[in-house]
């Protein structure tokens, strides 16, 4: 019998679904790196707001991309998910990555097949952020009345589905212990790719600090505007969101909303700013850690993943609760030149996009049936 290795196994990529370019992106790019011949599933894709950046590889989607509104309105559909997550057939295929931040780790496979899941969480919306959830979910107000039954179907669901995939890869600590702890699975960590080659240490600092990212309520924008409107302290804010605008109108003028920039202008900011500032509880968080490549301590939320990336006093500090007071009562304290930055930078490269790709076929042909 022909023993079984990467380069002669026919493997299938699984992603929740393609409609914005964040983290779980970047851990699906990087195993497309590995795997660039293969398919990818996902249950839709809109072409425009993944920039085309997937239009060269074999994306196969669910029976959701062609309902009305499917594209734009997918998250209507969401009674429908699971029965498009086992439409999927898989039956050509040795191997099965799934990257999954909610239902699509459910896929059905066969016992002669392997499936790997690369959990970035256990599904938010229906373990630990309900109420939120319910509170502020983007569904037709005709149908909200029946959502905490829709809810309540799919934790069942969910819990059938989290006993499919024959292997998990948990993205952070913080994800391997809310794992075992709504699923009871056994994980491993493997930290997600961030590229660090794309920055560079400075050779002289600017006079402000930096928030990047969405401008998005659980980002926590508005938590830094505020504490940045109160100290006087200079703020540059890259990103756009629904709360942008709003935020911008409140904001006073030491605080600069950039929108949108390339790739070399955030690089260049960056590595400029005094520290960037992390408010949200992520999971696990790519953005510090490619502030920390360029060299720059990152003032971070106490919670989440930021635990596991920020080491408070080398390469940045903490700041608790998650408050604009307790936010600038740390940064009334913070001293920018304490820090050295190439040791930043060393640590950054821990996290780096070659170490996930190696970490990750090593694991991966190690659970080869």
């Amino acid at each position: 019998m022909e023993e079984k290795t990467l380069k002669n196994l026919k493997v299938a990529i699984v992603a929740e679904e393609l409609t914005q370019l964040g983290g779980a992106e970047r851990v699906l790019d990087a195993i497309m790196e590995i795997f660039p011949k293969s398919p990818i599933y996902t249950l839709v894709w809109d072409k425009e707001k993944t920039q085309h950046v997937y239009d060269k590889f074999d994306v196969r989607t669910s029976f959701i991309q062609k309902m009305p509104f499917g594209i734009k309105k997918y998250k209507w559909y969401l009674p429908f998910f699971p029965k498009a997550i086992e439409a999927f057939d898989f039956s050509e295929f040795d191997l099965i990555i799934s990257s999954s931040s909610a239902l699509i780790k459910g896929i059905k496979t066969e016992k002669r097949q392997t499936h790997i899941c690369y959990c970035h969480t256990p599904t938010r919306y229906l373990w630990s952020d309900v109420k939120d959830y319910l509170k502020t979910a983007p569904i037709p107000a005709i149908v909200r009345p029946i959502m905490p039954l829709v809810v309540k179907a799919l934790r069942k669901w969910d819990l059938v589905a989290s006993r499919r995939p024959d292997f998990y890869i948990a993205n952070s600590h913080n994800i391997q212990n809310k794992i075992k702890k709504y699923y009871g699975r056994e994980s491993i960590v493997i930290y997600p790719p961030v590229e660090t080659d794309k920055f560079k240490i400075a050779t002289e600092l600017g006079d402000y600090y930096l928030i990047t990212g969405r401008v998005e309520p659980y980002k926590k924008v508005d938590l830094v505007v505020e504490a940045f409107n109160r100290s006087g302290r200079k703020l540059k804010v890259i990103g756009s969101g629904t709360r942008k605008e709003e935020l911008a109108r409140t904001a006073k003028p030491n605080v600069e909303f950039m929108g949108r920039v390339s790739d070399e202008e955030l690089s260049a900011a960056y590595s400029k700013c005094l520290a960037f500032i992390f408010p949200p509880e992520e999971d696990f968080g790519i953005v510090p850690v490619e502030a920390m490549a360029a060299g720059r301590p990152v003032v971070a939320f106490k919670k989440g993943g930021a635990l596991e990336t920020v080491v408070a006093g080398v390469t940045g500090e903490f700041f608790f609760p998650q408050t604009p007071l307790a936010l600038n009562q740390t940064l009334k304290k913070f001293k920018p030149k304490k820090y050295d930055s190439q040791k930043i930078r060393e640590h950054a490269k821990k996290f780096d996009k070659e170490v996930f790709k190696t970490q990750l076929i090593e694991y991966i042909e190690s659970k080869l049936k």
